[in-house]
């Protein structure tokens, strides 16, 4: 962040990261679409084709990041939140609206675009909370990135049990929750989410850090799946309930017990281990990296040496060297790149397929004979931060002890994903929610994987243009799958509407049984056979950067 105030010192960074898990447990709105879109399907009267096409508005929403990655390099963090504070405020305030009926009916378009604008808040916010603490801790980006990404993947059942505990699964009351919470989160996190002064050694006590905070949000994630569970069959006392919701709120606060410990024990950690770690720990920038270039000044032309003479003094000018994968790369050359290609390709149907199951989740579980979908969203957030926080561990465990390319685990997800879509086509109730957890799991492995992928390639400069346009594969995959999807649960409604199939009891045309989803996840399957197949020629081709980066066990470039 190019001309932006640094806040020096120790304690800052963990004070940032703990503001920025409230920012990303908010961020995911998009995700929470399958517990209002039925009831925005009666509001406007819509069919499955213009309900998905809705979903898809939050997604390319929520995926429209360029921006927000452009100006990340230039703008304070609080800037990026106040925007998302607006977006989040206006979007979300017009849908509130239409669902309502408070004021007169809204036009089709008018909500798709609202519904855009309002997960727009979300890009915001995570490209502020991401990006910032990924130059915060630079040696820690798989942790950073599966811990704040599980967060935002934990959104749908924060949201869920707020939702059934304390909303009394009102779809209007949600959406003027998410009207007036994700405004005021956003201005609450504006001081705090802040570049830091890096840390460029490693020690124990940040990895301890990194634990509690793991430990924590897995928690938090059972916590909530039990939560919703118990509320869905049992009728609880509504002090009960909100005793529920206040201990998810203090263990979406664990985190900001770091900078507190820090506080309290600021003389025990001077005197203790943070100074022996920094004694034994291998430096950021390797002495080896720069003494090379350093050994052969004698050795150089007078000639040549006129020439870097005249190269600094602004005489000649001089020509920029294309820079090598796991080096920082402009976000134009980064398009240059095959691998760049293949990761997007490779998110493009990992997270494409995924997202327009949960879009559709509503209708899958109708059509699977399970009318209530909130314990199915809880499943699918559940795993969804598993497989991001999971992701983001294995994979630094991965790459700093066997040098092996994180995208081994992308490969391994869309092997599942095939199997696990053909369970899905098969409709019966008794496998939904476990394809739905682990679909889940599969879907936030792909999430934490591309963000330090990314990064390691191509570099920290831009990542956040670079992170943010890899993102855009959310949508497409989103608009062509939920396309397919919509356009096949048409056909199917109106041929059992034909043959004297009832209508649902809103008046809106309903599809029930395996045939409803069961070609559009035979493609959803063959799809992640092509994704697997562009893991493994992505993961070959990359296992030479990650044996130059990580092949002492620390980060190698000087790049990043």
């Amino acid at each position: 962040m190019t001309g932006l105030a640094v806040k020096a010192g120790s304690r800052p960074p963990w004070l940032g990261l703990g503001a920025a898990v409230w920012v990303q447990a908010s961020a995911g709105t998009s995700s929470a679409f399958a517990l209002y879109s039925h009831a925005l399907k009666v509001a406007l009267g819509a069919d499955q084709s213009q309900i998905a096409l809705l979903g898809v508005a939050c997604n390319v929403g929520d995926s429209l990041g360029l921006l927000p990655g452009v100006v990340c390099n230039k703008l304070h963090p609080a800037l990026l939140l106040l925007v998302a504070a607006a977006s989040g405020f206006l979007g979300y305030g017009a849908t509130w609206f239409a669902v309502s009926g408070i004021a007169p009916a809204l036009p089709y378009w008018l909500i798709w675009i609202a519904l855009c604008v309002a997960s727009n808040s979300g890009a915001w916010m995570s490209t502020a909370a991401l990006v910032t603490n990924m130059r915060n801790f630079p040696l820690s980006r798989g942790a950073v990135a599966g811990i704040l990404k599980g967060y935002s993947g934990l959104s749908a059942a924060v949201y869920t049990a707020i939702y059934t505990g304390a909303l009394h699964g009102s779809a209007a009351n949600l959406l003027i929750f998410l009207t007036l919470g994700v405004a005021t989160v956003c201005l609450l996190a504006m001081y705090f989410v802040r570049p830091c002064e890096p840390s460029l050694v490693e020690n124990s006590s940040e990895r301890v850090h990194f634990l509690f905070v793991q430990i924590s949000s897995a928690l938090l994630g059972v916590y909530l799946v039990a939560a919703t569970t118990l509320d869905r069959f049992v009728t609880l006392a509504p002090a009960l309930n909100y005793s529920l919701l206040a201990i998810m709120v203090i263990l979406i606060l664990a985190p900001i017990a770091i900078p507190v410990k820090m506080t309290l024990f600021r003389s025990n950690r001077r005197k203790g281990s943070s100074a022996a770690d920094n004694e034994h720990t291998e430096p950021f920038i390797l002495p080896s990296s720069i003494e090379p270039n350093l050994g052969n000044i004698e050795d150089e032309d007078p000639a040549d040496i006129d020439v870097l003479l005249a190269e600094g003094e602004g005489a000649v000018k001089q020509k920029r060297k294309k820079p090598r994968r796991g080096e920082d790369f402009r976000f134009r050359e980064a398009l240059l790149k095959a691998d760049f290609w293949l990761l997007f390709g490779v998110f493009f149907i990992g997270v494409g397929s995924g997202v327009t199951v949960l879009n559709n989740l509503a209708q899958i579980g109708i059509a699977a004979g399970s009318a209530d979908t909130t314990i199915a969203v809880s499943l699918f957030s559940l795993g969804n931060f598993f497989g991001r926080l999971g992701g983001g561990a294995v994979s630094d465990y991965l790459v700093r002890s066997r040098t092996i390319p994180r995208t081994v685990l992308i490969v391994g997800t869309q092997l599942v994903m095939i199997i696990n879509y053909l369970v899905f086509a098969l409709g019966l109730y008794p496998t939904l929610y476990i394809s739905v957890g682990i679909l889940g799991i599969c879907y936030g492995v792909h999430f934490s994987v591309m963000v330090s992928t990314s990064s390691e390639l191509f570099g920290l400069k831009q990542f956040g243009k670079i992170y943010n346009f890899i993102l855009l594969a959310n949508p497409l995959g989103a608009l062509v799958f939920s396309s397919l999807a919509g356009y096949i649960y048409d056909l199917e409604a109106a041929k059992q509407h034909s043959a004297g199939a009832v209508r649902g009891s809103e008046n809106v045309t309903v599809c029930y049984g395996p045939s409803c989803f069961r070609l559009t996840f035979c493609v959803l399957s063959g799809m992640a056979c092509l994704g697997t197949l562009l893991g493994v020629v992505l993961t070959v081709r990359i296992r030479p950067v990650y044996q130059k980066l990580y092949g002492g066990g620390q980060p190698r470039s000087s790049g990043h």
